[in-house]
Protein backbone atom coordinates (compact mmCIF):
# COMPACT_ATOMS: atom_id res chain seq x y z
CA UNK A 1 0.00 0.00 0.00
CA UNK A 2 2.95 2.64 0.65
CA UNK A 3 3.95 1.96 -2.93
CA UNK A 4 0.21 2.40 -4.16
CA UNK A 5 0.22 5.48 -2.00
CA UNK A 6 3.83 7.14 -3.32
CA UNK A 7 2.59 6.28 -6.61
CA UNK A 8 -0.97 8.32 -6.29
CA UNK A 9 0.74 11.01 -4.68
CA UNK A 10 3.66 11.11 -7.70
CA UNK A 11 0.72 10.74 -10.37
CA UNK A 12 -1.40 13.65 -8.98
CA UNK A 13 1.77 15.66 -8.48
CA UNK A 14 2.54 15.21 -12.35
CA UNK A 15 -1.59 15.64 -12.95
CA UNK A 16 -1.51 19.39 -11.09
CA UNK A 17 2.45 20.49 -12.27
CA UNK A 18 1.32 20.31 -15.52
CA UNK A 19 -2.13 21.39 -15.50
CA UNK A 20 -2.39 24.19 -13.03
CA UNK A 21 1.18 24.89 -14.09
CA UNK A 22 -0.03 25.43 -17.46
CA UNK A 23 -2.41 27.56 -16.79
CA UNK A 24 -0.42 29.93 -14.57
CA UNK A 25 3.03 30.02 -16.40
CA UNK A 26 2.11 29.46 -19.74
CA UNK A 27 -1.96 30.36 -19.72
CA UNK A 28 -1.34 33.42 -21.93
CA UNK A 29 0.79 31.88 -24.57
CA UNK A 30 -1.04 28.50 -24.59
CA UNK A 31 -4.99 29.24 -24.84
CA UNK A 32 -7.56 27.37 -23.14
CA UNK A 33 -6.69 24.85 -25.48
CA UNK A 34 -3.43 24.64 -24.97
CA UNK A 35 -4.71 24.26 -20.85
CA UNK A 36 -7.07 21.25 -21.98
CA UNK A 37 -4.29 19.42 -23.72
CA UNK A 38 -1.94 20.01 -20.76
CA UNK A 39 -4.66 18.40 -18.34
CA UNK A 40 -5.02 15.19 -20.90
CA UNK A 41 -1.58 14.55 -21.43
CA UNK A 42 -0.31 14.70 -17.88
CA UNK A 43 -2.91 11.83 -17.34
CA UNK A 44 -1.43 9.72 -20.23
CA UNK A 45 1.80 10.28 -19.01
CA UNK A 46 0.87 9.03 -15.05
CA UNK A 47 -1.05 6.43 -16.55
CA UNK A 48 1.30 4.96 -18.30
CA UNK A 49 3.94 5.44 -15.62
CA UNK A 50 2.46 4.59 -12.59
CA UNK A 51 -0.61 2.63 -13.52
CA UNK A 52 0.68 -0.67 -13.28
CA UNK A 53 1.96 0.43 -9.19
CA UNK A 54 -1.69 1.82 -8.35
CA UNK A 55 -3.98 1.95 -11.30
CA UNK A 56 -3.25 5.71 -11.31
CA UNK A 57 -6.89 6.75 -10.27
CA UNK A 58 -5.02 10.61 -9.27
CA UNK A 59 -8.39 12.04 -7.69
CA UNK A 60 -10.78 10.81 -4.83
CA UNK A 61 -13.71 11.06 -7.53
CA UNK A 62 -11.96 7.78 -8.92
CA UNK A 63 -11.05 6.54 -6.15
CA UNK A 64 -14.55 6.53 -4.70
CA UNK A 65 -16.56 5.65 -8.07
CA UNK A 66 -14.21 2.34 -7.57
CA UNK A 67 -14.94 1.65 -3.88
CA UNK A 68 -19.05 2.14 -5.21
CA UNK A 69 -17.73 0.00 -8.11
CA UNK A 70 -16.95 -3.03 -6.10
CA UNK A 71 -13.22 -2.48 -7.20
CA UNK A 72 -11.51 -0.60 -3.92
CA UNK A 73 -12.58 -1.18 -0.67
CA UNK A 74 -13.28 1.90 2.23
CA UNK A 75 -9.90 1.67 3.51
CA UNK A 76 -7.79 2.25 0.15
CA UNK A 77 -10.06 4.90 -0.46
CA UNK A 78 -8.91 6.70 2.61
CA UNK A 79 -5.44 6.31 1.40
CA UNK A 80 -5.73 6.87 -1.74
CA UNK A 81 -7.38 10.69 -1.17
CA UNK A 82 -4.66 11.55 1.33
CA UNK A 83 -1.72 10.70 -0.89
CA UNK A 84 -3.85 12.66 -3.66
CA UNK A 85 -4.04 15.75 -1.76
CA UNK A 86 -0.37 15.70 -0.46
CA UNK A 87 0.96 15.21 -4.32
CA UNK A 88 -1.59 18.07 -5.53
CA UNK A 89 -0.47 20.14 -2.61
CA UNK A 90 3.19 19.77 -2.99
CA UNK A 91 2.99 20.21 -7.21
CA UNK A 92 0.78 23.33 -6.39
CA UNK A 93 3.36 24.98 -3.86
CA UNK A 94 5.78 24.17 -6.93
CA UNK A 95 4.33 26.34 -9.76
CA UNK A 96 3.73 29.02 -6.69
CA UNK A 97 7.10 29.21 -5.82
CA UNK A 98 8.12 28.93 -10.08
CA UNK A 99 5.23 31.72 -10.38
CA UNK A 100 6.85 33.78 -7.86
CA UNK A 101 10.07 34.30 -9.73
CA UNK A 102 8.07 36.40 -12.24
CA UNK A 103 8.36 40.12 -11.28
CA UNK A 104 4.89 41.27 -12.11
CA UNK A 105 3.36 37.84 -10.62
CA UNK A 106 0.42 38.20 -7.62
CA UNK A 107 -0.91 35.35 -6.17
CA UNK A 108 -3.40 37.88 -5.68
CA UNK A 109 -4.06 39.24 -8.68
CA UNK A 110 -2.91 36.36 -11.20
CA UNK A 111 -4.40 33.28 -8.79
CA UNK A 112 -3.08 29.56 -9.16
CA UNK A 113 -5.36 27.82 -11.35
CA UNK A 114 -7.99 27.83 -8.48
CA UNK A 115 -11.29 26.82 -9.30
CA UNK A 116 -14.64 28.86 -8.83
CA UNK A 117 -17.70 30.60 -10.05
CA UNK A 118 -19.58 33.62 -9.94
CA UNK A 119 -18.71 37.33 -10.56
CA UNK A 120 -15.08 37.68 -11.52
CA UNK A 121 -14.13 34.18 -11.92
CA UNK A 122 -13.59 33.53 -15.95
CA UNK A 123 -16.88 33.21 -17.35
CA UNK A 124 -18.98 34.91 -14.54
CA UNK A 125 -21.44 31.54 -14.09
CA UNK A 126 -23.57 31.02 -11.41
CA UNK A 127 -23.76 28.38 -8.60
CA UNK A 128 -26.25 26.04 -9.98
CA UNK A 129 -24.26 25.99 -13.72
CA UNK A 130 -20.81 24.47 -11.40
CA UNK A 131 -22.65 22.15 -9.36
CA UNK A 132 -24.56 20.98 -12.53
CA UNK A 133 -21.24 20.99 -14.66
CA UNK A 134 -19.01 18.96 -12.28
CA UNK A 135 -21.78 16.78 -11.32
CA UNK A 136 -22.16 15.79 -15.21
CA UNK A 137 -18.13 15.97 -16.26
CA UNK A 138 -16.97 13.97 -12.80
CA UNK A 139 -20.21 11.35 -13.38
CA UNK A 140 -18.92 11.46 -17.63
CA UNK A 141 -14.85 11.14 -16.64
CA UNK A 142 -15.57 8.22 -13.93
CA UNK A 143 -17.25 6.72 -15.90
CA UNK A 144 -14.66 6.64 -19.14
CA UNK A 145 -12.27 5.58 -16.57
CA UNK A 146 -14.50 2.28 -14.77
CA UNK A 147 -14.95 1.21 -18.62
CA UNK A 148 -11.81 1.84 -19.41
CA UNK A 149 -9.81 0.29 -16.86
CA UNK A 150 -12.36 -3.10 -17.08
CA UNK A 151 -11.54 -6.63 -17.50
CA UNK A 152 -11.95 -7.28 -21.40
CA UNK A 153 -11.03 -3.67 -22.10
CA UNK A 154 -8.05 -3.07 -24.30
CA UNK A 155 -5.85 -2.08 -21.88
CA UNK A 156 -3.01 -0.67 -23.93
CA UNK A 157 -5.53 2.04 -24.78
CA UNK A 158 -6.93 3.02 -21.70
CA UNK A 159 -4.46 6.20 -20.60
CA UNK A 160 -5.13 7.66 -23.84
CA UNK A 161 -8.66 7.19 -23.39
CA UNK A 162 -8.74 8.65 -19.79
CA UNK A 163 -6.57 11.45 -21.00
CA UNK A 164 -8.55 12.62 -24.19
CA UNK A 165 -11.86 12.74 -22.10
CA UNK A 166 -10.28 15.15 -19.36
CA UNK A 167 -8.85 17.17 -22.23
CA UNK A 168 -12.36 17.74 -23.71
CA UNK A 169 -13.85 18.39 -20.16
CA UNK A 170 -11.32 21.12 -20.02
CA UNK A 171 -12.63 22.27 -23.49
CA UNK A 172 -15.96 22.51 -22.35
CA UNK A 173 -16.06 23.76 -19.00
CA UNK A 174 -13.24 25.51 -18.24
CA UNK A 175 -15.11 29.06 -18.16
CA UNK A 176 -17.61 27.50 -15.92
CA UNK A 177 -15.70 26.31 -12.94
CA UNK A 178 -11.77 26.18 -14.04
CA UNK A 179 -12.80 22.57 -14.27
CA UNK A 180 -12.25 20.21 -11.37
CA UNK A 181 -13.80 17.23 -11.31
CA UNK A 182 -11.30 16.40 -9.13
CA UNK A 183 -11.15 17.48 -5.47
CA UNK A 184 -7.25 16.99 -4.90
CA UNK A 185 -6.99 19.28 -7.72
CA UNK A 186 -8.98 22.03 -6.35
CA UNK A 187 -7.65 21.36 -2.67
CA UNK A 188 -3.69 22.14 -3.81
CA UNK A 189 -4.49 25.92 -5.50
CA UNK A 190 -7.16 26.60 -2.45
CA UNK A 191 -5.07 26.01 0.42
CA UNK A 192 -2.60 28.65 -0.77
CA UNK A 193 -5.13 31.16 -2.71
CA UNK A 194 -7.43 31.22 0.38
CA UNK A 195 -10.41 33.71 0.29
CA UNK A 196 -12.68 33.28 -2.09
CA UNK A 197 -10.85 29.97 -3.43
CA UNK A 198 -11.18 28.23 -0.11
CA UNK A 199 -14.41 29.38 0.61
CA UNK A 200 -15.53 27.74 -2.34
CA UNK A 201 -13.64 24.83 -2.42
CA UNK A 202 -16.76 22.91 -0.31
CA UNK A 203 -18.46 22.60 -3.85
CA UNK A 204 -15.28 20.97 -5.47
CA UNK A 205 -15.20 18.64 -3.00
CA UNK A 206 -18.79 17.41 -2.52
CA UNK A 207 -19.92 17.33 -5.92
CA UNK A 208 -17.21 15.64 -7.91
CA UNK A 209 -17.60 12.98 -5.11
CA UNK A 210 -20.83 12.62 -5.47
CA UNK A 211 -20.74 12.55 -9.57
CA UNK A 212 -17.73 9.79 -8.58
CA UNK A 213 -19.91 7.82 -6.67
CA UNK A 214 -22.85 7.82 -8.83
CA UNK A 215 -20.90 6.54 -11.61
CA UNK A 216 -19.58 3.66 -9.94
CA UNK A 217 -22.95 2.40 -8.91
CA UNK A 218 -24.12 3.09 -12.15
CA UNK A 219 -21.09 0.68 -13.78
CA UNK A 220 -21.57 -1.74 -10.92
CA UNK A 221 -25.43 -1.87 -12.25
CA UNK A 222 -24.07 -2.47 -15.52
CA UNK A 223 -21.74 -4.80 -15.24
CA UNK A 224 -23.04 -6.95 -12.01
CA UNK A 225 -23.77 -10.32 -13.13
CA UNK A 226 -26.96 -10.69 -10.98
CA UNK A 227 -28.59 -7.45 -12.29
CA UNK A 228 -31.35 -8.56 -14.90
CA UNK A 229 -30.49 -8.10 -18.24
CA UNK A 230 -33.17 -6.50 -21.17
Amino acid sequence: MLRKMIAEALGTFILVFFGVGSAVLMGGEIGMLGISLAFGLSIVAAAYGLGAISGAHLNPAVSLGMVTAGRMSGGEFIRYAIAQIIGATIAALIVLIIASGKADYSLAENGLGQNGWGPGYLGEYGIGSAIVFELIATFLFVLVILGATAKGAPSAMAGLAIGLTLAGIHMVGITVTGVSVNPARSIGPALFVGGQALAQLWLFILIPLAGGAIAGMFDKALTDPDTPQA
